[in-house]
């Protein structure tokens, strides 16, 4: 059987390419308003983040979201990624 091809995507912060199951993706939608994408598949501007603490940190300490999604990203948003992730590393 022939292999599958894994997506990849490259983390904002890290500039690493990662498969695509491994990030967690933060959309803005063409409303602007900003959230964070479980699926991989709502509709808007895309930006995919390492699932990991230190990579979250360095994200709000730089406001690399705000950057990234051309719109301000609230502190709500990047609590709300650390909550996807604690919860991630339960299951």
């Amino acid at each position: 059987m022939k292999q599958r091809k894994v997506p990849l995507r490259k983390c904002i912060v890290t500039n690493e390419m990662k498969p695509k199951q491994e990030l967690v993706r933060i959309v803005r939608s063409p409303e602007g308003e900003v959230s964070i994408d479980l699926s991989g598949k709502k509709n808007g501007r895309g930006a995919y983040i390492s699932n990991s603490k230190e990579c979250f940190e360095m994200a709000k300490k730089k406001d690399v979201l705000s950057r990234h999604l051309n719109t301000k990203v609230t502190n709500e948003i990047y609590d709300e990624l650390e909550n996807v992730r604690q919860q991630g590393n339960k299951s």
